[in-house]
């Protein structure tokens, strides 16, 4: 076995690791909401840990699906992304369909899976996000130069969201198109040419607020929720009730009186009220500290990803990081009053199967990206250290001998097509471009 053989039998043996600061914010999320959960929910049933043991249950699947997730090679996906968006719209449509539908406070989003109901959209939004992360890899250059390029992904959306109002779910859509504009202009797509789809997607949101009376009775009710206070303004009222009772410090866990069948919602939705209530300021922003800590830790390794040029990988944890992060500001955006009312939970905190399971795909998902990309440092490192012993031994030889030679020249051609070599300049990530 030659030299080069040795190598690469060596660099397949190099495995990753696991990146720890997102393992450990995801999971000292998971287990904040399962103390809050069973806190919230306990006066909602006859039985005081119904929801609890449901939230358990959903946490494990989850938990399991995540430990999947880790292991399967990103190659490997995105050899299949055409099948991802299929399963999208297959999944929007398939809640219409008698018999495998289900609605819930008039609104069909969820499929009965007889033991359970899954609300189809939370695995959209992880498929779509890989799909719109291969797009951007295929179409990079095209996508910030041409129009056709960049509205694809545009019209895509737009589909998906038609599907979405059907049902109908306007927070989910809204959150679709955030993250779509968002991941296009990390991709590489002008300015110039976002602004425009953009201002009509926008004007085309407030046209379906203003025509639909509920929608409109939220946003003027979310704008002082005081002048109806036992109408429109109920839930809201009662959430700003919980966030002023807490304080600093709160009342006390399990102390909370606005969840005793006062906030509608308060397990799901409204979770975010009652940890107010009863950890106070300081566990708000304990809380809001560790999602700061999932979303930047994964923007940083999308942004790492990108140097290496792993693009699929960091479109990946761009991606996952907006979502999370977007959806967690829209949630806490509404307990607090600053945004109209939307059906959108706390990730990993919130009650709920379908968002739990499907976010603890997307972090499974967002620590195979860590795990690779270690992995290829690690290789990286090896390569570099193999080239330097090249070098030493032909500077110790008085006349380098044809095969020398001949190795340290393919040395570092392959550095060279693989990025590795520390003379080579940093590739630094592509973002929307003014002009």
């Amino acid at each position: 076995m030659d030299d080069y053989a040795r190598q690469a039998t060596r660099l397949e043996a190099i495995g990753g690791h696991y990146d720890k600061w997102l393992l450990g914010a995801a999971v000292a999320l998971a287990s904040l909401g399962i103390v809050m959960v069973a806190s919230s929910s306990i006066a909602l049933t006859r039985s005081p840990f119904y929801y609890l043991d449901r939230h358990l249950l959903f946490i494990a699947i989850g938990a399991v699906l995540a430990a999947v997730a880790m292991r399967v090679e990103l190659k490997k996906v995105e050899e299949h992304n055409r099948l991802l968006l299929v399963a999208c719209a297959v999944l929007l449509l398939v809640v219409f369909v008698p018999g495998l539908g289900s609605t819930v406070n008039g609104a069909r989003r969820w499929i009965n899976l007889g033991v359970s109901k899954f609300q189809t959209v939370e695995a959209v939004k992880v498929l779509y996000i890989v799909w719109l992360s291969s797009y951007l890899v295929r179409f990079r250059d095209e996508v910030n130069a041409t129009w056709p390029a960049m509205l694809k992904p545009v019209g895509v959306v737009g589909f998906l969201v038609c599907l979405l109002l059907l049902q109908p779910d306007f927070g989910s859509s809204t959150l679709l198109l955030g993250i779509t504009i968002c991941m296009l202009v990390l991709g590489g797509a002008q300015m110039k040419r976002i602004v425009l789809p953009a201002l009509v997607l926008l004007a085309a949101l407030v046209m379906l607020v203003i025509i639909e009376p509920y929608r409109m009775a939220r946003v003027t009710s979310f704008m002082d929720p005081w002048v109806d206070q036992l109408g429109s303004g109920y839930q809201l009222s009662n959430a700003l009730m919980a966030i002023g009772r807490g304080e600093w410090f709160g009342v006390g866990l399990g102390a909370s009186i606005q969840k005793l069948n006062y906030l509608p919602e308060a397990h799901t939705d409204f979770i975010f009220s009652v940890i107010a209530e009863e950890l106070g300021f300081a566990g708000v922003c304990s809380i809001v500290a560790l999602y700061a800590l999932l979303v930047g830790r994964a923007l940083w390794l999308g942004m790492r990803c990108i140097e290496m040029r792993r693009h699929f990988a960091g479109y990946i944890a761009f991606g996952i990081a907006l979502w999370i992060g977007l959806q967690t500001f829209v949630s806490i955006g509404v307990n607090l009053g600053i945004l109209p009312t939307k059906g959108l939970t706390l990730p990993l905190i919130s009650s709920g199967g379908s968002s739990v399971m499907m976010t603890c795909v997307a972090i499974g998902v967002l620590l195979r990206v860590s795990w690779e990309y270690n992995r290829a440092v690690r290789r990286q490192e090896v390569r570099e250290e193999d080239s330097e012993l090249l070098f030493e031994a032909a500077e110790d030889e008085p006349a380098a001998t044809p095969a020398t030679a001949g190795a340290i020249a393919v040395a570092m051609q392959r550095g060279a097509a693989r990025g590795t070599s520390r003379m080579q300049q940093r590739v630094e990530p592509t973002f929307g471009r003014i002009a």
